[in-house]
């Protein structure tokens, strides 16, 4: 299957007056044509660092290093102009808190009309209202809602609002950046619905989706990323990772949901003791989750030399020295 997006020791640091947060340190991933790749983790994990970034570096984030290609082509090297032609086009992001995410002073089809001119200049306002009615419907919003300010609308009909504007121009990847967690149950059903009515009617080729609850990707990814202090813990299959998760943090992670038919009396719910690390000025040496680990398989190797992404089998990563030829984990 056609690799769309591959990330490859990428870098995203925040600067601040104590120095940098090296929120996204040396990340490597990829994203297949025709699925969904789900990140999880937790608050402050840096996953919405990485999906902000890909679409857009804004002060006072800056881009340390690495490569991202996406298409084929590595977006760091482009100019603001080139990234500008590829956002929303290309490469489109369903943003965290995207129910305050409409300027509040438009209507609906300004915000629209405003998008669509600034990538086709050729393009009528009756061709863009009418593509976007049409969208309206799928997502069962009513046309009077074009003639709508964001504030006049409830926090489900902003959500599907902001879909449809963030695939109106059918981008070949969409970010959705948690976009479940602020709906309730049933809402949540529809949102991942529509997704997948999106890729199968060819309005999205691909998608990431951040969120930090494992529930909702079981229902929803392809494959899982777990991400722990701005680096990969482990990739695989979601059923590989709900399943059989082999990084020590990924384990406590699964270990923390709730199960279905299981009685609080008899099996208690386990947390994951300690707090992530603070990220500023944080050496890039060593297992950040090496505070937290019940494993530490190599103390002295686990503490000081950070664990590359080892291929345990085809697709299957773990950044645990334990899956180190040498190494005997658990």
């Amino acid at each position: 299957m056609e690799t769309l997006l591959k990330v490859k020791d990428y870098k995203v640091y925040y600067q601040t007056l104590k120095g940098h947060v090296k929120a996204i340190d040396g990340v490597d991933f990829f994203v297949r044509s025709r699925e969904v790749l789900g990140i999880a983790g937790e608050s402050g994990c840096g996953k919405s660092t990485l999906s902000n970034s890909l679409i857009n570096i804004k002060a006072p984030m800056i881009y340390e290093g690495g490569e991202v290609y996406f298409d084929g082509v590595d977006i760091t090297k482009l100019d603001v102009n080139k990234m500008r032609t590829l956002r929303y086009t290309k490469m489109s992001i369903i943003p965290q808190y995207a129910m305050d995410a409409m300027s509040p002073t438009k209507k609906i089809k300004r915000i629209i009309f405003d998008l669509v001119r600034e990538h086709d200049r050729k393009i009528a306002e009756e061709e863009i209202i009418s593509i976007a009615r049409g969208r309206f419907k799928e997502v069962g919003l009513v046309e009077y809602v074009l003639n709508k300010y964001p504030v006049e609308l409830s926090g489900g009909m902003k959500q599907r609002v902001v879909m449809v504007i963030s695939t109106l121009m059918n981008p070949k990847l969409l970010i959705a950046d948690e976009i479940t967690s602020a709906l309730d149950v049933s809402s949540q059903k529809f949102t991942i619905e529509m997704l997948e009515e999106f890729m199968d009617k060819g309005y999205v080729d691909s998608v990431i989706f951040i969120t930090h609850d494992l529930s909702v990707l079981y229902q929803i990814a392809d494959r899982i990323m777990i991400m722990y202090a701005g680096n990969v813990a482990e990739i695989g299959t979601t059923e590989e990772i709900i399943k059989s998760p082999l990084h020590p943090y990924t384990k406590m992670l699964v270990e923390s949901l709730p199960k279905m038919d299981v009685q609080y009396k008899k099996k208690k719910l386990k947390g994951i003791p300690g707090h992530p690390p603070n990220l500023l000025n944080y050496p890039s040496e060593g297992c950040r989750f090496y505070e937290r680990c019940p494993v530490k398989i190599n103390p002295q190797k686990c503490k000081l030399q950070k664990p590359p992404l080892f291929e345990v089998k085809p697709g299957r990563y773990v950044a645990c020295w334990a899956y180190a030829e040498g190494e005997k984990g658990e």
